[in-house]
């Protein structure tokens, strides 16, 4: 098996496996991962995470123009907004997570750093997360608003949308949107209530022990 065709798989046993725990319904959300060569593997415009087919997924050569496969996800330009910022990017996954849509509406919500430190979790996977402001899906402006940050964040989150995460590998990717998805369920559990989240001394402690890129 090629690495190209076992690179495939894994983006669809993934993929197949956040729609079948309803991380992303119907047609939404979109994956993309670096292939061997420098290219990209993304997955097609119009498609559902729970039914991709691995010969059909869309192939970007190493300078960025389409080879073959179905049309790419219209969100193209969040994607490479990514790759082109982040020289340690080696996948970027988007869902519509029920959850994480539901904790950017909330208005207590800080904008430079998007989950509470509820758990030590998900500052070990994911740093802070950026909330980005609304866009109409599709927008180029989003992947314009990811070169604003100048590869300072692998996590956003699109405000009323879904959270888009780069990771060195696409399973490291799907890893840290899940641990994304959970905090935000644990924040939305939490609201109203007078949580005791981790001090700043505990955050210190994690980001200096796990060389967290921890953007101040």
């Amino acid at each position: 098996m090629s690495s190209d065709t076992a690179l495939r798989e894994q983006i669809c046993l993934l993929a197949r496996s956040l729609f079948d725990r309803g991380l992303t319904g119907g047609s939404t959300g979109n994956i993309s991962a670096r292939t061997c060569d420098g290219g990209l593997l993304v997955s097609p415009t119009g498609t559902s995470f729970g039914r991709l087919d691995p010969g059909r997924l869309s192939r970007f050569d190493q300078s960025g123009a389409f080879v073959d496969g179905d049309p790419p996800t219209k969100e193209m330009p969040l994607h490479t907004a990514f790759y082109d910022t982040r020289s340690s990017a080696g996948a970027v996954v988007h869902l519509h997570s029920c959850h994480a849509v539901a904790w950017s509406m909330m208005p207590e919500v800080n904008e430079d750093n998007f989950l509470p430190p509820l758990t030590p979790y998900a500052i070990m996977k994911l740093g802070k997360v950026k909330l980005l402001p609304y866009f109409r899906p599709g927008d180029p402006q989003m992947g314009q608003a990811v070169r604003g940050l100048a590869g300072k964040r692998s996590a956003v989150m699109l405000a009323n949308h879904g959270p888009v995460v780069a990771g060195k590998d696409v399973e490291a990717a799907c890893n840290a949107i899940e641990e994304l998805e959970d905090t935000a369920r644990l924040a939305m559990l939490m609201r109203g209530y007078d949580a005791r989240t981790l001090k700043p001394e505990q955050i210190s402690d994690l980001v200096t022990h796990f060389d967290i890129d921890w953007e101040q």
